[in-house]
C-alpha cells in the first residue's frame, strides 16, 4: 500500500509518499480501507517531534480516519467487514489502511460520509467534551472562542449554540469572522483589541466560559477578562508560544484554567466519549451541526495540508482523500 512516512522528527515538507507494509490485525484489531483521513494541528506537530507524545520512527503520521472495516482480528465480535467507522489511531491515518484496535473505532451511521465523520472526530469531539464535561456551559452564559474559523473553532460556535450560549467568535480577518457568523456566532471580533473588545460587549462582566486553542498574547488578554466563576479552557498553542498564568488573577477574579486533552479523555473516560459520539451525530443527522470540510485528492497533497493546518490558514476541516478510494 502507499503511506506518508516521517523518517526523522522535522519540517513536514521531509515526509514522503512511499510503499509500506500492508497492516495486518492483531488479536483485538481491525484493518480498514481508509476513504477519508482527518488533519488536525496535532499531526504537524508530531511530524516535527514538538507533540506531547513521541512515536518511534519512522512513522505514519495522521490520528483520525473513517473508512471500511476489511479484516477483523481474533476476539473481536462488534465488527465485521464491510462496517463503515470513524478511527481514532493515533497514527497511521496517512496511508491507504490502517490497523487499529477496534476498541478505538465508532460505527458510523447510515448516511453521514466518511470525510464530515473525519471532522466530527478530533474537531467536533474536542469542543463537545470541551464544553460539556470540562466547562458545563450553562445556558444565557457569555462564552468566547479564539481561532473561531478553525475546524474546532466553528464546532464550538455550533455547539455553544445549542446549549443556549451568547457566542463571541474571534478571528484574524473579515472573512473569518464572517465564516463564523455565518455558523452562529453572535458577535465576532479581531485579536488587535482583544481585551477592551471583550470588556465593552460583556458590559464589564466577563466571559463565563473561553476555549483557548491559540495561547500566546491573546490568553493574556483572556486571562483579564474573566468573570467571576469563569472557566477559562486551554485548548491548544496555535500561535507557538505556551502562555503563563500570573495565579492570582484567577484568585481575585474567582474563575478557574480548565485543561482539555481530549486523546486522555477518550482513554480514560471511553463510556463518556461514547456517549459524545452518539449525541454528535444526532445533532448531525438533525442538522443542528453542520461541518465545513474541504476534501484534497492523494496522499501527496498532506505536507500541503499540513503546511496550511500548521499556518493557521485552514477555515474549517481539510480532508485528504487517498488515491485507491478515488
Amino acid at each position: 500500500m502507499k503511506a506518508v512516512v516521517a523518517n526523522t522528527f522535522g519540517p513536514v515538507d521531509q515526509l514522503a509518499v512511499v510503499e509500506w507494509q500492508d497492516p495486518a490485525p492483531a488479536k483485538g484489531e481491525v484493518v480498514i480501507a481508509i476513504a477519508a483521513a482527518g488533519v488536525n494541528f496535532p499531526d504537524g506537530l508530531m511530524v516535527q517531534g514538538l507533540y506531547q507524545l513521541k512515536p518511534d520512527l519512522p512513522f505514519v503520521p495522521g490520528m483520525e480516519a473513517a473508512g471500511t472495516v476489511i479484516a477483523v482480528g481474533e476476539g473481536v465480535s462488534h465488527l465485521k467487514e464491510g462496517d463503515r467507522v470513524l478511527t481514532l489511531c493515533g497514527t497511521g491515518a496517512f496511508a491507504e489502511k490502517v490497523a487499529v484496535s477496534a476498541m478505538r473505532c465508532v460505527p458510523l451511521p447510515a448516511g453521514v460520509p466518511f470525510a464530515d465523520a473525519c471532522a466530527l472526530g478530533v474537531g467536533y469531539s474536542t469542543a463537545h467534551h470541551a464544553l460539556k464535561q470540562r466547562a458545563t456551559l450553562k445556558e444565557g452564559e457569555t462564552f468566547v472562542v479564539l481561532g473561531a474559523a478553525g475546524l474546532t473553532g466553528l464546532a464550538a460556535i455550533q455547539i455553544a449554540k445549542i446549549m443556549g450560549a451568547r457566542v463571541i467568535a474571534v478571528a484574524s480577518s473579515d472573512e473569518k469572522r464572517e465564516l463564523a457568523r455565518q455558523n452562529g456566532a453572535d458577535e465576532a471580533i479581531g485579536y488587535d483589541n482583544l481585551r477592551e473588545d471583550l470588556k465593552s460587549l460583556t458590559g464589564g462582566k466577563g466571559v463565563d466560559v473561553a476555549f483557548d486553542p491559540v495561547g500566546g498574547d491573546a490568553f493574556d488578554a483572556l486571562s483579564r477578562s474573566m468573570a467571576w466563576n469563569g472557566r477559562l479552557l486551554v485548548i491548544g498553542f496555535a500561535s507557538g508560544r505556551i502562555p503563563e498564568l500570573p495565579v492570582n488573577l484567577a484568585l481575585v477574579k474567582g474563575y478557574s484554567l480548565v485543561g482539555v486533552f481530549w486523546g486522555t479523555f477518550t482513554a480514560k473516560e471511553p463510556e463518556i466519549y461514547a456517549g459524545n459520539m452518539r449525541e454528535l451525530f444526532g445533532w448531525y443527522a438533525s442538522g443542528t451541526v453542520k461541518p465545513v470540510v474541504e476534501t484534497r485528492q492523494g496522499l501527496s497533497t498532506t505536507a500541503e495540508v499540513l503546511d496550511e493546518v500548521l499556518g493557521r490558514k485552514a477555515t474549517g476541516k481539510l480532508v485528504i482523500i487517498p488515491e485507491e478510494t478515488q
